[in-house]
């Protein structure tokens, strides 16, 4: 329920806590990422995140707008399914053989991707993971952290994803901001940023790769402020 319970899960986890001195929000530079990541925002979170980073701001955070197109290579680098189907398909796939029938339909159709992957499909999802991670590092290493929205969506309702067209539309965009950081092997963690009674937004902050202890710091001095 709060920035502390994540940072005790995640201590336990880790085996050894993330520790960073508290940091004040006043002064904090943070990296507001606009491409990619805001497109098809609707209203409500557009709404929430633009008065969220003027509260920022007007609190003393020193927001810098960036773009970083090397993200937008992601959907063409996973296209043959990504890490999460090869990976998925190889812990599963001796279950599925056995009891396919137990799976949700609609997972066990993105699991599948991964039975068409070859070694050649992994170990190049490998090298262009490595050479993203070497292209975003110094473009973020000036910033305390990197601010985005955590979905450019609120949660739908149950009728709007029965269509199966619209169900994988919606799943993807619902998946996408925080998949761009999965990737780059860094560490985020979402803070609710809407009004109380409205429909659930979340802004996404993240940090270095490693760099737990000092997200969960930004992370404080933000919750803080938006509470």
């Amino acid at each position: 329920r709060s920035v502390a319970c994540c940072q005790i899960i995640d201590g336990i986890i880790a085996d050894h806590p993330a520790t960073h001195a508290a940091l004040p929000l006043a002064g904090l530079s943070l990296a507001v990422l606009r491409n990619y990541m805001e497109e098809g925002m609707d209203d409500a979170v557009a709404n929430a995140y633009a008065e969220t980073l003027s509260r920022l701001s007007a609190l003393g955070a020193r927001l810098t707008d960036i773009r970083i197109p090397d993200i937008e290579a992601l959907p063409a680098v996973n296209g043959t399914g990504g890490f999460a189907a090869s990976e998925a398909w190889a812990w599963h796939h001796d279950i599925i053989d056995r009891a396919a029938q137990d799976y949700d339909p609609r997972i066990l159709k993105r699991i599948r991707r991964g039975e068409a992957m070859t070694a050649e499909n992994y170990l190049a999802l490998l090298a262009a993971r490595k050479s993203l991670i070497a292209a975003v590092a110094p473009q973020t290493a000036p910033f305390d952290a990197v601010l985005a929205p955590t979905c450019p969506l609120t949660p739908p309702a149950i009728a709007e994803v029965e269509d199966e067209r619209e169900y994988n539309r919606i799943n993807m965009a619902l998946l996408r901001n925080t998949a761009v950081f999965n990737f780059l092997d860094r560490c985020s963690i979402s803070i609710p940023c809407h009004r109380p009674g409205t429909a659930p937004v979340g802004l996404m902050i993240t940090g270095e790769n490693g760099g737990d202890g000092k997200l969960f710091a930004v992370a404080r001095a933000v919750e803080a402020a938006l509470a």
